[in-house]
């Protein structure tokens, strides 16, 4: 897979439609000072085809890589981005030191289904994309904000919060015309989903502006502006 320009000096590479592969978009934002990663890969294998990809696009190399949030699938491929300073929001530091101390492996994994079978989506998703454990590490932050950063690329990091995941951030790209979402509008993950939860569509209305041209979910196509509208509208 290759990446696919957006706008400006955004690109994405695409995550996977099957909801089961639980595998999203990866934003690279390009900059001679080097570039931005916006969501690390669900995997070690996943932030290898990335890499591969910024390689083969010519793209600088990158020199920061932003959480969006700290879900598995968004953080997962830290360790195999060597080199770069992570940021997240600070909140996400307790929750991702909490995953790290976890003796994680296909062993675990089953064990914990067993227990909770509500976790079996996710988990099973996680036993798909690590094929090995060797060298695995979950990472937290190295550099943390409150409410926002702005990165010297020009890089917008804002923090949003919401129920999806408390540390929910986006990500603007200002002079491209682009705001990465995370995920922080769809509901929470499904083994803490009650019936009653469903996507915030006022905190997703609350981030329409018209600066930007284009609005990027985690697990969903690009929408621009009058689609992203239009969608809320018929919410």
């Amino acid at each position: 897979m290759t990446l696919r320009h957006l706008a400006g000096r955004v690109w994405l590479f695409p995550g996977d439609p099957d909801p089961f592969a639980v595998r999203p978009t990866v934003a690279v934002v390009a900059d001679d000072g080097g570039s931005v990663i916006v969501d690390a890969g669900q995997s070690p294998a996943h932030a290898r085809e990335v890499r591969a990809a910024v390689a083969a696009a010519g793209l600088p190399q990158p020199r920061w890589l932003v959480y969006t949030h700290h879900h598995w699938d968004h953080v997962w491929g830290a360790c195999a981005w060597p080199g770069v300073e992570i940021v997240g929001h600070e909140s996400a530091v307790p929750l991702l030191r909490a995953e790290a101390s976890r003796p994680w492996s296909h062993r675990y994994l089953r064990e914990q289904v067993r227990e909770n079978p509500r976790l079996g989506h996710s988990f099973r998703a996680r036993a798909l994309a690590v094929d090995s454990w060797d060298g695995f590490a979950v990472l937290p932050p190295t550099r943390t904000f409150a409410e926002e950063l702005t990165l010297p690329t020009g890089v917008v990091v804002r923090h949003v919060g919401g129920r999806h995941a408390p540390d929910s951030t986006v990500v603007r790209v200002p002079d491209s015309g682009v705001l990465l979402l995370g995920d922080c509008w769809y509901p929470p993950p499904a083994h803490l989903r009650t019936p009653e939860d469903g996507p915030d569509l006022a905190l997703a209305a609350s981030l329409l502006d018209d600066d930007l041209a284009w609005f990027v979910s985690a697990h969903d196509e690009p929408l621009p502006l009058a689609e992203a509208r239009a969608a809320l509208a018929g919410g």
